[in-house]
């Protein structure tokens, strides 16, 4: 059926939203595709929906591929089920009540709902299961960005996979690891899939699938000989060695009025920033305060930290800093503190000045192990400069769009929501799973990220909103928009699926246009098509430009 332009719903815009930073952001408004309702709240429009159901019956064919089947679960949750998991203190989790004073969340996923479902498994004879569904999720993000890419609502396909041990999981989870590289290689994205930190969602092994572009919430590391491939919030890297003053035989205090930050401290005392610790005292969900303490040149990185302690964490108060330490932010330190103290590997070696725990005071030359017993980790965020953990080289930062995620969660769902299974040994046992999630918007963002060009959007013809843009120039000419309809007509009987602009708009704004909608081929119809029986063709990509005859087009469509 040809979807003719003067009867569809495209509001192209010549000028990009004045808030827009994303090239994504910016070219899906232009375009048509989507539109905002408010902050972190999107519609897509006609356009934006066709391109958004073909990633999403693309998703379908490679889940339904191994196993996968599909169902639906409500956004409404009761409140209960998270409870019981342990997470609804997340901050991002909507709230709220029924006229009856009951109450529920609006998850941003739903591993709590599907093992509520798996209850209902029995036996091992009934294993393994492939759960997955594609439905609207809910994020109370704090500060929306960046079109699609940082949102409050969204939809997304998350597959859930239950298994009677380790083995089987694993299982599972390859087949899911599989499906994703089809996936993205479908869609035409250049992407990496990295090891990576499960987060709030918790478990074990976890693969992000990056893809990198010039906006995004993520950060690929690499390294330059490309043997190490990581997300910044797992990413480890050798970090340049610290510079430090002269070995001494015991801590020794020095006096530093007014100093409470690491660039104020490193100029006071005339030492590198990286001959510093910075101390980091932090609070876990059940109220133990911890001490994280990272080299000065550093920054702690909170995903890692939220490993170590496998507990949701915070910053400590001010008056819990002054009630652990007897000092304030600035002058913290990990001797003779009751605390304990997580201490970045970068610090196993060598000597470096620490808050001697009362305000205007300084310890130098503190050693771990000597000074204070730490438990070591790698707690530090990688930065420019740092060095491959595997060989050596240099590693690279590349900002990027996760547009995948998959984990492990094991029993850590089960076990609390009680979904056993009898074994073959006749043991109860909980049931071990996995969680396989899919943002089809932000795969949209992506591959507008990666393919455009300063005039619009360049689509894959896997995706597209339609496989062929005909342009009717008719200027009002009854033949020329025969012509146009017949060319048309004959594509659509092949099977292609066709966007005619038969509007009465200039020639330069149905280019405009048609570049800004992007899709793959285009063939042009104009008053010399009635001279010469021909019409211009091209591929949005710039790869194929040419005339051919009327007759030739539907082949040339197909070899293009």
């Amino acid at each position: 059926m040809i979807a003719r332009q003067s009867q569809l719903f495209i509001p192209t815009l010549r000028e990009a939203p004045a808030d827009a930073d994303a090239v994504s952001h910016k070219l899906l408004v232009r375009g048509g595709y989507i539109r905002q309702v408010s902050a972190g709240v999107w519609t897509f429009l006609p356009l934006g929906w066709r391109v958004h159901q073909k990633l999403v019956q693309l998703i379908r064919e490679e889940q339904d591929a191994i196993g996968g089947q599909e169902m639906l679960m409500p956004v409404l949750t009761p409140r209960e089920l998270w409870e019981a998991s342990g997470r609804i203190s997340i901050p991002e989790v909507f709230h709220l009540e029924d006229r009856s004073g009951r109450r529920f969340i609006l998850p941003m996923t739903h591993e709590e709902t599907v093992t509520f479902h798996a209850r209902e498994i029995q036996s091992y004879r009934q294993l393994p299961q492939m759960l997955y569904h594609f439905s609207v999720k809910e994020r109370d993000e704090q500060r929306p960005r960046g079109g699609l890419l940082r949102v409050r609502e969204f939809i997304m396909k998350d597959a859930y996979s239950f298994d009677r041990d380790e083995a089987g999981l694993d299982v599972s989870f390859r087949k899911q690891e599989a499906a994703y590289h089809r996936i993205f290689g479908r869609c035409g994205l250049e992407y990496s899939a990295v090891a990576a930190e499960s987060g709030i969602m918790g478990g074990k092994e976890s693969i992000d699938f990056l893809a990198p572009s010039g906006s995004g919430e993520n950060t690929l590391v690499t390294c330059e000989n490309g043997d190490y491939a990581a997300d910044l919030e797992i990413a480890r890297g050798i970090p340049t060695r610290a510079v430090l003053p002269e070995r001494r035989d015991a801590p020794e205090k020095v006096e530093t009025p007014g100093v409470t930050t690491i660039e104020a401290l490193a100029d006071f005392l005339g030492l590198d920033a990286s001959a510093t610790s910075k101390a980091m005292p932090l609070v876990e969900a059940d109220g133990t305060l911890v001490l994280g303490l990272v080299r000065g040149d550093d920054r702690l990185s909170e995903s890692k930290m939220l490993g170590v302690l496998g507990s949701d964490f915070r910053p400590a108060t001010d008056e819990e800093i002054k009630a652990a330490f007897g000092a304030s932010g600035g002058s913290l330190g990990p001797i003779a503190v009751d605390v304990e103290v997580v201490a970045d590997d970068a610090l196993r070696e060598g000597q470096f000045v620490a808050g001697a725990n009362r305000d205007g005071w300084h310890l130098l030359g503190v050693e771990a192990g000597r000074d204070y017993e730490p438990r070591f980790a790698d707690i530090r965020e990688p930065v420019e400069g740092d060095t491959c953990p595997e060989c050596g080289g240099a590693l690279r930062f590349q900002t990027a769009i996760e547009v995948g995620h998959i984990f492990k969660f094991g029993t850590r769902y089960a076990e609390p929501l009680e979904a056993t299974f009898l074994d073959e040994d006749g043991v109860e046992k909980p049931l071990s799973g996995g969680s396989y999630g899919v943002g089809p918007g932000r795969v949209m963002a992506a591959v507008v990220e990666q393919s455009h060009d300063e005039n619009g959007i360049v689509w894959p013809s896997s995706i597209a909103p339609y496989d062929v843009h005909v342009l009717a120039l008719h200027g009002g000419s009854v033949e020329v928009s025969e012509v146009a309809e017949s060319v048309a007509g004959s594509l659509d009987d092949a099977g292609l699926q066709v966007l005619l602009d038969d509007r009465d708009e200039r020639p330069g704004e149905k280019f405009a246009d048609a570049d800004l909608v992007g899709c793959p081929l285009r063939i042009i119809v104009g008053k010399k098509t009635l001279e010469d029986g021909a019409v211009d063709v091209r591929r949005r990509d710039g790869s194929a430009d040419g005339r051919v005859q009327s007759e030739e087009v539907l082949k040339w469509a197909r070899d293009a």
